[in-house]
C-alpha cells in the first residue's frame, strides 16, 4: 500500500538584505516599539493526539507524511539559536509542538538551555507546553533536567467528553496522573491551558475549576482561536472571556490581580478564599497585540513573526550555509526591527476566512 505524501507548503520570505537594526537597550523592537523577549520553539510536528482546533484526524490521517529527521532542527541548531537570542534580550523560551515530549532526549535539550544566561545575568526561563500523555513517564526527568514551569492543555474533565476532544480515545487519568508526577517531582510551576468552545467544552469549565482549586495548579481559559486553515473557525465558536469571568466568579468569588511582568498573555486572577490563581487568555475578545513580545520558530527552523503568520524566515538555511554568528544575528534583528504583526486588533469573521488560506497550522509552529 502506497503512502500518501502531503508536505508542508508553507510560504518563505526572504530575509530582508537591507534595513536597519532597531534597539532599545538590550533588546531588538519591532517597528510599533515591542521588544524581543520571548521566543516558542517547535521541536517536533508530530503529535499522539487528534485535538479538533489543532489537528483534526481528518486532515492529519494516518498517512500524513511528517518532516523528516533530517529536516528539523537539531538540539545543536536550537542551542546556538538561542544563545545569540538570548545575547540580545530574548528571556524566555518555550519548547512545543507538535507534542514536545515526543522528541527523544528532549530533557538533555532542556539542560543545555538551562545554562544559558539573560543579558542581565539571570537565568533563562525555560517553560515546556504538553497534552501530559507522557508525562508521568518523563516527569522525573524534566525536573532533574532543570526544568521550572509546565503547561498542560486539558480541555475537560469528564472522561468522554476528554477522549472525544483528543480523537485517540487517551484516559483522562493518565494526563492527571502525569500532572502528579510533575508536582512531585518537583516542578514549581504547573498551569493548565483550556481552550473553550462554545458547544464543545463550555459545561466542563467550573468542573476543572473545582478539580485544581487548592491544589497548587493554575488553570487559563483560552478563546477559541483561528490558528491555522483546518480547524473549521468560526466566530460564533468564541465564548468571550468575560463570560467565563462571570460564571467562575458566581460559584467562586475571584478577583484580579496584576500581571508578573509587561505583556503577559494572560489576566491574573485569584479566589478571594485563597484557593489559589486563575488566569485568562482573551486574544479573539480583548486583543493584546500592542504587548506581545515573543517570535515562534518552526521545527524545521523558519521564524514567525505571530501565531497568525502567512510566512516565514528561513534560519535553517543561514544555519547549514556555514553563516557566522553574527550574520544570524543580524537576520533576526532585522526580521524582528520590521516587524508590524497585530492581527488580532484587525480580525472579523471576513479576514480570518480569507487568510486561513495561508495561515500556519499550530502543530508546526507551536502554540
Amino acid at each position: 500500500m502506497s503512502r500518501k505524501v502531503i508536505p508542508i507548503k508553507y510560504i518563505t520570505k526572504t530575509i530582508p538584505l537591507a534595513g536597519e537594526v532597531h534597539r532599545e537597550g538590550a533588546h531588538w523592537v519591532d517597528t510599533r516599539g515591542r521588544p524581543l523577549r520571548d521566543i516558542r520553539i517547535s521541536v517536533t510536528d508530530r503529535c499522539n493526539f487528534r485535538c479538533r482546533y489543532c489537528m483534526p484526524k481528518e486532515k492529519f490521517e494516518k498517512e500524513h507524511l511528517f518532516l523528516a529527521h533530517t529536516e528539523i532542527l537539531s538540539f545543536e541548531e536550537i542551542i546556538r539559536l538561542a544563545r545569540i537570542a538570548v545575547e540580545n534580550g530574548v528571556e524566555k523560551i518555550r519548547l512545543t509542538g507538535g507534542e514536545p515530549l515526543l522528541r527523544k532526549g528532549i530533557e538533555n535539550l532542556i539542560t543545555e538551555l538551562g545554562k544559558l544566561k539573560t543579558w542581565n545575568g539571570k537565568p533563562l526561563d525555560v517553560a515546556l507546553t504538553t497534552n501530559g500523555s507522557a508525562l508521568q513517564a518523563k516527569a522525573k526527568a524534566l525536573a532533574a533536567a532543570g526544568l521550572k514551569r509546565l503547561t498542560v492543555s486539558l480541555d475537560a474533565m469528564d472522561a468522554e467528553i476528554y477522549k472525544q476532544l483528543n480523537d485517540v480515545d487517551f484516559p483522562i487519568e493518565r494526563t492527571l496522573a502525569g500532572i502528579e508526577a510533575a508536582q512531585k517531582a518537583g516542578i514549581s510551576s504547573v498551569k493548565i491551558n483550556v481552550v473553550v468552545k462554545r458547544g464543545t467544552n463550555e459545561k466542563e469549565l467550573i468542573k476543572i475549576a473545582e478539580h485544581f482549586r487548592g491544589a497548587g495548579v493554575i488553570v487559563r481559559y483560552i478563546e477559541y482561536m483561528d490558528v491555522g486553515a483546518t480547524n473549521g473557525w468560526r466566530m460564533d465558536d468564541v465564548i468571550p472571556s468575560r463570560q467565563i469571568v462571570e460564571e467562575i466568579n458566581s460559584r467562586y468569588p475571584i478577583e484580579p490581580v496584576d500581571p508578573n511582568y509587561p505583556g503577559e498573555v494572560a489576566t491574573r486572577w485569584r479566589y478571594k478564599d485563597g484557593m489559589g490563581e486563575i488566569g485568562f487568555i482573551s486574544s479573539v475578545s480583548e486583543p493584546f497585540c500592542r504587548e506581545c513580545s515573543r517570535i515562534r520558530l518552526s521545527v524545521d527552523g523558519k521564524l514567525y513573526k505571530c501565531l497568525f503568520a502567512t510566512e516565514g524566515f528561513d534560519i535553517r538555511q543561514m544555519l547549514r550555509g556555514g553563516a557566522s554568528d553574527e550574520e544570524i544575528e543580524d537576520a533576526i534583528g532585522r526580521i524582528w526591527s520590521a516587524r508590524d504583526d497585530h492581527y488580532s486588533e484587525i480580525r472579523t469573521a471576513e479576514t480570518s476566512a480569507e487568510r486561513a488560506k495561508h495561515k500556519i497550522e499550530m502543530s508546526y509552529i507551536g502554540g
